[in-house]
């Protein structure tokens, strides 16, 4: 019998095994302590770096590193699993209606059960679900994890596939698969029930124990374990405004007949893609506007409009086309950064690690900030500081700033929606502002786009451009600056008085022309080259902008801040 030479990063050994060994039969051998029933099973592996299902046959010699809830692809290959379940008890319970996994929240996924023909402002009107409901729904879920059903994959022409999801009221899927054009699909069957996921599954149910369902709006929020811990399921967070944000895109997009990536596809093969792209702009500069009429109908109280979100959110572009509109009313908008509070380098805080935490509140200063700003509430002058970077001291500016009765304040950074940042300041002559790009766009109707994928990418082409950082270096660094939004952003959302949503439906066809090629220049050995073979495979299935239609994008748009050309 032939036999391969593989290597495990597990417990840093080599084996010799049967070629066509099962990965799930070389991890009995390689790491027996995590089993499906143990604290922390073994969910997939990365093989050569590449992410695959523990059904894979290793027929080469390779290296091997099993990977389990811990580690963001385990996490992500769990959640597909879990939804791929949600979907088959939707189809039991409501064969008439179909499920829709419209959008993440910070407690999960939020989903809708919809009626398959009827419409309504352009989408299928939706099944209220009744607490009763969700009852009998969560049941069926753990009934079908006990009975510990195998997922299994079968390669299918497309003509087959598509078929399949044109009965099973799956149009955006159907679309989807036609748009790409490919002769074959892979499909996952759970009993007779099919379906497509862009990423592997769990070898069966019987891995799912660990899930909730909460009732939110007309839908439900599907909950999952926490990052990195698979015993405790992350909380319930009711978090109002950013929901209606996300609903509201939902609804527009749905309303343009851009329901998913398979409409897009069609929109562009199609020529449609200069209008897409002066619709969605058109949307952000009537947002502009209306949050610029909401802080001059406070101009008597508001002087200051402070403005927060995170990392590649087009704070800088909301900040400045937010100006813009407030001159058209009338006032004159004013700026300082925060950064420029910094307190001096000796005096920064340390993080666990030892290193300076910049990203921490206690890194501001604050006993200045909060006097200069009630000094120029209270119509003072004041100097305005300046932080020498290099030298890491903050200086005198020579700069000084007094509010005139027109006047108003704009100021951008990460804890500006902290109300800890100006406890001196009375709250009421604040105006806070949350920007984030939060789509909702989807890939089909039970696979969402991640908002935090879409920002990585942003950030990805703009470092490379304007920073000459790799993008190596940018998926690298993106753990620790997700860790520093998840502490000192996302908690501080709700606080804000409105939202401008960043998301521009066109995005992800711009961004795949200008991150493909980055993307592809990360080389097999590198730490980034497993995330960066995931970026590649999800944009795979999104049809590229033409440089014409590109050329197409207003000076003044948020995506200048990324790829350049902006005129603000």
């Amino acid at each position: 019998m032939e036999t391969v030479n593989v290597f495990c990063i597990n417990d840093g050994k080599s084996y010799d095994i049967p070629a066509g060994t099962r990965l799930k039969d070389f991890a009995k051998k390689a790491y027996p302590s995590s089993t499906k029933d143990s604290g922390n099973p073994i969910l997939a592996a990365l093989v050569d770096h590449k992410l695959k299902e523990l059904e894979f046959k290793i027929i080469n010699p390779v290296e091997v590193e099993f990977i389990g809830y811990s580690h963001p692809d385990g996490r992500r290959t769990w959640i597909r699993s879990l939804c791929f379940v949600l979907q088959k008890a939707v189809r039991e319970l409501y064969p008439d209606e179909t499920l829709i996994i419209d959008y993440a929240l910070p407690s999960g996924l939020y989903c809708e059960i919809r009626l398959k023909e009827k419409y309504e402002d352009g989408r299928n009107i939706v099944h209220k679900i009744e607490d009763s409901e969700i009852k009998i729904l969560k049941e069926r879920i753990r009934e079908m994890v006990r009975q510990d059903i195998p997922f299994t994959k079968r390669k299918l022409t497309s003509e087959q596939a598509v078929k399949i999801f044109e009965d099973n009221g799956q149009p955006d899927k159907a679309r989807l698969l036609r748009s790409l054009g490919r002769y074959t699909s892979s499909v996952y069957f759970l009993d007779d029930t099919a379906d497509t996921f862009y990423g592997p599954l769990v070898p069966s149910t019987g891995y799912l124990k660990n899930f909730a369902i909460s009732g939110f709006k007309e839908g439900f929020c599907l909950q999952y374990p926490m990052e990195g811990d698979n015993h405790k399921l992350a909380p319930m967070k009711r978090q109002a405004k950013i929901a209606a944000t996300l609903k509201s895109h939902s609804d527009w997009c749905a309303i343009i007949g851009v329901r998913g990536i398979g409409t897009l596809n069609e929109a562009i093969r199609t020529g449609n893609a200069i209008n897409i792209i002066n619709l969605a702009e058109a949307r952000h500069e009537r947002r502009y506007a209306e949050i610029a009429d909401m802080i001059y109908n406070k101009r008597d109280k508001v002087k200051i409009v402070f403005i927060a979100g995170p990392s590649s959110s087009g704070k800088t572009s909301t900040s400045l086309r937010l100006a813009n509109q407030c001159k058209v009313l009338g006032l004159n908008p004013k700026v300082i950064e925060l950064d420029n509070y910094f307190v001096n380098r000796e005096d920064t805080p340390k993080d666990e690690n030892g290193e300076y935490d910049f990203e921490a509140l206690e890194a501001m200063d604050l006993q200045l900030l909060n006097r200069q700003l009630n000094d120029l509430l209270e119509g003072k002058t004041i100097e305005i500081p300046k932080f020498n970077f290099k030298m890491g001291q903050r200086e005198s500016s020579g700069k000084t700033m007094k509010l005139e009765e027109k006047d108003i304040l704009i100021m951008e950074g990460i804890h500006a929606l902290n109300p800890d940042m100006t406890s001196a300041v009375d709250n009421s002559r604040i105006f806070r502002v949350y920007a984030s790009a939060l789509t909702s766009l989807s890939i089909d109707e039970n696979n969402n786009i991640s908002t935090s994928d879409n920002r990585l990418l942003r950030r990805m082409v703009r470092d490379n451009r304007t920073r000459g950082i790799s993008p190596e270096d940018t998926i690298l660094r993106w753990h620790s600056v997700r860790r520093g939004e998840n502490h000192n952003i996302f908690p501080f959302q709700e606080n804000a008085d409105t939202e401008f949503n960043s998301a521009l439906i066109f995005e992800l066809p711009m961004l795949k022309y200008y991150a493909e090629p980055l993307l592809r220049r990360i080389a097999p050995n590198s730490p980034a080259y497993t995330e960066a073979v995931r970026m590649l495979k999800f944009l795979d299935y999104i049809i590229a902008l033409s440089p014409d239609e590109i050329a197409a994008i207003p000076p003044t748009s948020i995506m200048r801040e990324f790829i350049g050309g902006q005129t603000l």
